[in-house]
This record gives structure tokens, sequence and C-alpha cells, in this order.
């Protein structure tokens, strides 16, 4: 696994022995035809602190869930 940084701050998400040490967002999308970046694909990684500092700004906040662990 290559080196990730956080598209907001720029700061490097550890990883160690090829394993992530922290969770990010990955955001990969892909633009249609009613867009003006039509057939363009995006991809961009926000650390936790930048993905909560975004989420702050929104007018309807994000519905969470918490998933239960399988034994």
């Amino acid at each position: 696994m290559g080196q990730i940084r956080c598209n907001q701050c720029g700061r490097e998400i550890l990883i160690q022995e090829g394993n992530r040490r922290e969770d990010c967002l990955k955001v990969v999308k892909e633009w249609g035809y009613f867009s003006e970046k039509d057939r363009e694909v995006h991809e961009f990684y926000l650390c936790e602190h930048c993905y909560d500092a975004l989420l702050e700004g929104f007018a309807i906040p994000v519905k969470k869930e918490t998933v239960e662990e399988v034994l």
C-alpha cells in the first residue's frame, strides 16, 4: 500500500507494515452525462478530523448507524 494523504489538510495517513493504522474516508466519483465533468473520475481522501469538519457544515445531518460485530 502506497502513501495516502488527506486531500484537505495534507496530513499523511499512518501506514505500518503495509496496513493503515488509522481510518480515513476514500471517495471515488465517476461523473455522468448530466454534469459538467462528464466521464471524469475523481478520487480523494479525508482524514477523520477533516471529515468531521466537513460534516459540521452540512445543513442536513449525516445518517449514522452502529454496526454490531459478528462473532
